[in-house]
């Protein structure tokens, strides 16, 4: 068993004592995140009332993606507020991190059910298509391109460094892809009285969306399990760390991802050097994978009075 006095531990090189992210950065995250909030709002009722009234499936699918936008978004406001303020309950010492998460967890959940029931609905109306005006769906669809577009504008350099803002632009972006599908409907209703094109339409919107919540199911997923970042290669890791010099074993070696743009690592590292170089190489080798927010433990490979605790925090 090692001496208590001969192990030294040490932070990654960044790491604060703080989890939450730059306050201004968070702020105009949520400013850009309500606005764009408030944009859904307002043409989710306009795609919602002209599709009821009109009787377009194609219509109703884009109004159904652009409220599973409103809700993925309010849940994204919340978990970055949540995330940014932190928590000041001890069984709480990560904060709200995990929120995002949950977020896009949720968000994933509500695209496959949107695109479950518009496929449904979509086949139960094959022989059956309703007298459709193609003008307002025209125009309508127009509409909310548009504000698609915007809100897409507003949260797409957000949506690199938050899975809960990905998870609401994945929305946006199949909302977008879908509008276009109604555009398109519309025009051919128009133009050549095909009525069979809203059903198609609603078909391959509720078929493209798939896909990518799986994707955004499976991404939060691995960081709910856990699992190492995809992007941090564990075997090269632990090599490296074990080519140092004076490393006599590496153990212990842990890397998972608290949220996005949060991986985390602890490692043991046994050596028959000076404890503060071999924190300090530690630390490099970590940092130069992404992984600041580490800690790294030094624990001596001779012992008694031989061993010398050579750094102090």
């Amino acid at each position: 068993m090692h001496d208590p006095a001969c192990i030294v531990t040490g932070m990654g090189a960044g790491h604060g004592h703080a989890h939450t992210p730059a306050q201004g950065a968070g702020e105009g995250r949520l400013r850009r995140m309500g606005i764009a909030w408030f944009v859904l709002v307002a043409f989710f009722a306009l795609e919602l009332t002209v599709g009821l009234v009109i009787g377009s499936l194609g219509l109703l699918a884009d109004a159904g993606h652009m409220l599973t936008d409103i809700i993925g978004m309010t849940m994204g406001l919340i978990a970055l507020s949540l995330a940014r303020r932190g928590s000041n309950s001890a069984a709480r010492t990560f904060g709200w991190h995990r929120a995002e998460v949950l977020t896009a967890v949720a968000n994933a959940v509500l695209l496959l059910g949107v695109a479950v029931f518009i496929f449904v609905e979509a086949i139960r109306r094959i022989g059956d298509q309703p007298d459709i005006p193609g003008l307002a769906m025209v125009l309508t669809a127009a509409a909310g391109l548009v504000a698609n577009l915007v809100v897409m504008l507003l949260i797409r350099a957000d949506a690199k460094d938050s899975i809960a803002v990905r998870g609401a632009y994945l929305e946006v972006l199949a909302d977008t892809v879908g509008s276009v599908g109604v555009l398109i409907a519309g025009v051919l209703l128009l133009v050549f009285d095909w009525t069979w094109a809203d059903i198609v339409v609603g078909i391959a919107i509720s078929l493209w969306v798939v896909p990518r919540a799986l994707s955004l199911a499976g991404q939060s997923l691995r960081i709910l399990t856990q699992a190492s970042p995809s992007n941090v290669d564990i075997a090269a890791l632990e090599a490296d760390l074990r080519a140092l010099p004076g490393v006599v074993d590496v153990h212990d070696l842990h890397v998972w991802t608290l949220t996005t743009g949060m991986d985390v690592a602890t490692v043991h590292i046994t050596s028959d050097g000076s404890a503060s170089v071999m924190l300090a190489r530690g630390k490099t080798v970590l940092s130069s994978y992404g992984l600041d927010h580490a800690t790294v433990q030094v624990e001596p490979a001779v012992h008694g009075p031989t061993c010398r605790d050579e750094l102090t925090w």
